[in-house]
């Protein structure tokens, strides 16, 4: 049987059986930054059968006593997200949050995306906090980080718990996604929408089934996703397209045709970031080029580090989305060229704060009057 030894060297990331990690994105469990040691595989021929079975996901309960996570950066137009999970069971290789599984002692690889957090109280703790005094109402991101609907959100519907919280105080929401799933909240976000409290933006990474299956290998498939927003359009609900991530010389090529085709299914915003490799993820990057598309590996990662003065990632404010550079620039013009033909980003739908009315107190707490 397979066993691990640390040792004061150098080592590979810890790769994983092929059957361990089928259905998976990530093609190891890298080491994280935060690893005091390094370890490495020995095999002694026996082979191990616990290896080769497939990896399931493992929910963990989320002690966190807060749910609205707040930011100051100045290159995203919101300062407040909500998270309901942490990790993401899509398994997107090329996910920019993958990193911040480290903060909680697992590896942004294979774990990110089987070892998820569970905020089952989020609903109570946003009403909690929308319920404080100080509070003050802007609109609220969700799917910013992790995507909230997660496969495992059909049988939690801790997202649609949150959905209820903002309807009821009508707070304003933003909502970025690549599942389907969200069409089951249609009733909630109609009723928002009627009121100029939401807008929900799809990903669409990509139109190629088997790249997607690759890079995406939990979310819902490119024409499931254009089916969601054509039903969110039908449904009168305002609904954008991300084209995110643009990768140069592996789905850069598709911009205009993902436009097109959400254009055609509804989407009248759209948007596009850069690919991002922070931290571990330049290491998972690398390693899932190398099997997937081995042919292409060194041209791909070669354009990423043009758009990044020659490094694989830059974390400058106004920078980091977009890129800098000739390829960049090539990119952002071909996006901008496509939109204005199309008709995107012709109406910016701006939400209300006005309406805000914070939850009433819970009749279980007692009073010192």
């Amino acid at each position: 049987m397979a066993k691990f030894t640390e040792r004061a060297i150098s080592t590979p990331a810890d790769q994983a059986h092929p059957d361990a990690r089928r259905g998976r994105g990530a093609v190891s469990n890298v080491r994280s930054r935060y690893d005091a040691e390094d370890r490495q595989r020995e095999d002694d021929g026996w082979g191990s059968l616990e290896e080769a079975a497939p990896r399931k996901t493992r929910l963990h309960d989320d002690s966190s006593r807060s749910i609205i996570a707040w930011n100051t950066s100045p290159d995203i137009p919101f300062d407040r997200s909500i998270n309901p999970y942490r990790g993401c069971e899509h398994g997107c290789v090329y996910c920019f949050a993958r990193p911040s599984h480290a903060y909680l002692g697992f590896s942004p690889g294979l774990d990110f995306e089987t070892e998820i957090m569970v905020k089952r109280d989020a609903a109570v703790l946003l009403r909690k906090e929308l319920a404080a005094r100080s509070y003050r109402c802007a609109v609220m991101s969700m799917g910013s980080n992790t995507d909230p609907y997660q496969p495992v959100e059909r049988e939690l519907g801790i997202t649609r718990s949150i959905l209820e919280v903002l309807r009821e105080t009508k707070h304003p929401l933003g909502i970025v996604t690549k599942n389907f799933l969200v069409t089951r909240d249609i009733d909630i976000l109609a009723d928002m929408a009627r009121q100029g409290l939401v807008k929900v933006f799809v990903s669409v990474t990509t139109l190629d089934r088997k790249l997607a299956r690759a890079m995406e290998p939990r979310a819902s498939t490119p024409p499931k996703r254009l089916e969601a927003i054509r039903l969110l359009a039908e449904a009168g609900i305002p609904v954008g397209v991300m084209a995110a991530p643009m990768i140069p010389a592996l789905n850069e090529h598709e911009i205009e045709r993902i436009l097109e085709a959400s254009y055609a299914a509804g989407a009248r915003e759209a948007g596009f970031v850069m690919l991002r490799l922070p931290f571990e993820l330049k290491e998972l990057w690398r390693e899932w080029l190398a099997e997937h598309y081995p042919d292409r590996a060194a041209r791909v990662i070669k354009q990423v580090q043009a758009v990044r003065g020659g490094q694989d990632y830059e974390a400058d404010f106004g920078r980091r989305m977009r890129g800098e550079g000739p390829v960049a620039d090539l990119i952002a013009q071909r996006f901008q060229l496509a939109c204005r033909k199309l008709g995107f980003n012709e109406r910016r739908w701006h939400l209300r704060t006005d309406l805000f009315a914070p939850p009433a107190a819970d009749s279980r707490q007692g009073s010192l009057f």
